[in-house]
């Protein structure tokens, strides 16, 4: 789409599939419709959350991520701006009957490690083979950075982890303790963020994210695979995608469809940050873009 949708999530829904979105202009999650995840995707000039929580500023609220529970009904992940410390975004819940809403926030954040510069970038993971459910979302470090590239470019940089945290089938009850997956090196320079989890056909699980700065022409799309959901995951040297892939510049923030294959991810783009869509295989040891 030719409209600013960063750091976009899909899921499929009894009458077609939805893109959900980072705030933009007056709404605080967009959502976009589409027959198949190829599109044509067209624009709901709807809010799905005008109200994020009292926890929150009602602004900024980024990385919106929908996934359907076992009683069928729906739970939204998202990073809401604490009104307490606007310097920091923490996770919050919402449900729904349905994908459209109404969506009702709860009056807490879900997962808060504002210790450690608060948590961000929430996006669910069921796992079909064992019927059990997961979180993956990034410790928002770099908020407590001393500056540079993502307030995190000058040392001492500060961990920036992504984390897997258990869920009950409600996907809100949290089980046991969060484990870290993995954390930035000095590859990624600031950080790593955007976490995505998927099982691929062969068993394995492939762990998508991004490195660098949103704002830098490094930002990408990498991905590390692990036999265990809880790893260790063995991180690709190359990205998935890069800038000057496929025309494509600062790629990052991807979600792949539950069953893999396709996922989408935003782009700059002369309205902001644009969703696009690739397909992609996994084979035992890579992801490669189609």
């Amino acid at each position: 789409m030719t409209r600013d949708f960063p750091d976009p999530s899909i899921i499929e829904g009894e009458d077609g599939w939805y893109a959900f979105a980072t705030a933009s202009g007056d709404k605080q999650v967009q959502v976009a419709k589409a027959p198949t995840p190829g599109g044509p995707w067209h624009y709901l000039d709807v809010d799905l959350l005008p109200d994020p929580g009292a926890w929150t500023t009602g602004r900024n609220t980024w990385a919106p991520d929908v996934r359907m529970v076992d009683d069928g009904t729906y739970v939204m992940y998202y990073s809401g701006q604490l009104a307490s410390n606007q310097a920091h975004h923490c996770i919050g819940v919402a449900t729904a009957d349905n994908i459209t809403g109404p969506w009702t926030a709860n009056d807490e954040p879900w997962i808060c490690d504002i210790a450690r510069g608060g948590s961000i970038d929430p996006s669910g993971f069921l796992d079909e083979d064992t019927g059990r459910r997961y979180v993956v979302y990034k410790v928002d470090g770099n908020s407590i950075g001393k500056g540079g590239d993502c307030n995190n470019g000058i040392e001492p940089k500060k961990p920036t982890p992504i984390m897997l945290q258990e869920v009950a089938k409600d996907g809100t009850t949290r089980v046991g303790s969060a484990v870290e997956l993995l954390d930035r090196t000095d590859a990624d320079g600031p950080l790593v963020e955007a976490p995505n989890l998927i099982r691929a056909a062969d068993g394995s699980y492939v762990l998508f994210y991004s490195s660098h700065c949103f704002t830098s022409a490094a930002y990408d799309v990498k991905y590390a695979i692990s036999d265990t959901v809880t790893g260790p995951y063995v991180r690709k040297s190359d990205p998935l995608f890069r800038s000057g892939f496929y025309s494509l510049m600062s790629p990052g923030g991807a979600t792949s469809v539950e069953e893999g294959g396709i996922m989408v991810f935003h782009g700059n783009c002369p309205a902001g940050r644009c969703m696009y869509i690739a397909k992609f295989a996994v084979t035992r040891e890579y992801v490669l873009a189609d």
